[in-house]
């Protein structure tokens, strides 16, 4: 019988579509062919995409050139635009305000690799580390209220190159969700005195069916109301409501967390399309008790209709507790 699971944090909805039940081979598509012509993202291209706002690279070499192992660059094409006054004014009954954030692209490596799991731990843990340095300096903007971290793959998650890159886009706003979920996070900590998030922690921990990996100070998890086959969340163990208060030793482990789940779901499911969200806290805000920042991975198997968008409901054919069980029998190397 099918299953309606309530998120605990912002008390969103889920069928858990059992009698829809399908095995992992279902989802696998057909993995895009790789596009054969030119890389903007490619070393020795750096002149196709706007200047370099930062770079690892060889201190002998010079901005804008070969010789890097990660760069930042604004979008070639922003959402928003970082000049300007963000002019907030009321239209008759409706709220409005100018475009303005900033709108930056990571790109991972400059070898033409279209999987941040192909990179090196060390490698990856830079491009953790990389998101933390420039939520850190944008943070500095009193214009800008919220960093958004996220990553898309393949062309049905949105990704317009495939070598790998990820973006980052800072709003003057709090994007709902986040809002969402902090409020329902304050309202568990006001009643039980606890975050909801080190609470959901050591339940999974406890329950163990949910789990997908389990060290280096961060838990991987198919969550309770997960909205999707193979949605995975990535929590730290001890409870930080920051991204930007990583350490180096958590990046460490950050990166070995998400290489191998990436991994996973690669082998499973046949180099899915997906995206990746950082949920972390308002710019404006410090270390607060009732928030955990985190990571959703969002793979892009299933489609959303007229039902989901009409409800706010999302039906998901593949009960958590066997997405997580099929994962953890997936053998990778890491």
């Amino acid at each position: 019988m099918p299953e309606l699971r309530k998120d605990p944090i912002i008390g969103r909805w889920v069928i858990i579509a059992t009698e829809r039940f399908k095995r992992p081979s279902d989802f696998v598509s057909e993995p895009a062919e790789p596009s054969p012509g030119f890389c903007p993202f490619d070393e020795g291209n750096e002149d196709r995409t706007p200047p370099e706002i930062v770079a690892y690279r060889n201190p002998d070499t010079a901005p804008n050139t070969p010789g890097w192992t990660l760069r930042v660059v604004p979008n070639k094409f922003p959402a928003l635009e970082v000049e300007g006054v963000l002019g907030k004014r009321g239209v008759g009954i409706y709220d409005q305000m100018n475009g303005i954030g900033a709108h930056e692209v990571i790109i991972e490596t400059p070898k033409h690799e279209t999987t941040l799991t192909a990179l090196s731990l060390p490698h990856i843990r830079d491009v953790l580390w990389v998101y933390r340095e420039r939520l850190i300096d944008l943070d500095q903007d009193n214009r800008l209220n919220y960093g958004m971290v996220f990553k898309n793959v393949g062309r049905v998650a949105g990704a317009s190159l495939e070598h790998t890159h990820s973006q980052i886009i800072v709003l003057p706003i709090t994007p709902r969700t986040v809002a969402a979920e902090m409020h329902g996070g304050k309202v568990f900590h006001d009643y039980r005195g606890r975050c909801i998030f080190c609470d959901m922690v050591l339940q999974e921990q406890d329950s163990g069916s949910r789990v997908v990996y389990d060290g280096d100070g961060f838990l991987a998890i198919e969550p309770y109301a997960a909205r999707f086959p193979f949605e995975t969340w990535i929590l730290p163990k001890e409870h930080s409501s920051r991204y930007q208060d990583i350490t180096t030793g958590g990046a460490e482990g950050l990166a070995r967390c998400l290489r191998t789940v990436l991994l996973k779901l690669e082998v499973l499911l046949n180099m899915p399309p997906y995206n990746y969200i950082i949920h972390t806290t308002p710019f404006d805000l410090g270390p607060v008790p009732h928030y955990h920042w985190h990571i959703e991975i969002i793979p892009r198997l299933t489609k959303v209709a007229g039902f989901e968008w009409g409800t706010g409901f999302y039906i998901n054919p593949l009960p958590p507790e066997t997405a997580a069980e099929h994962l953890r029998q997936t053998n990778v190397e890491t």
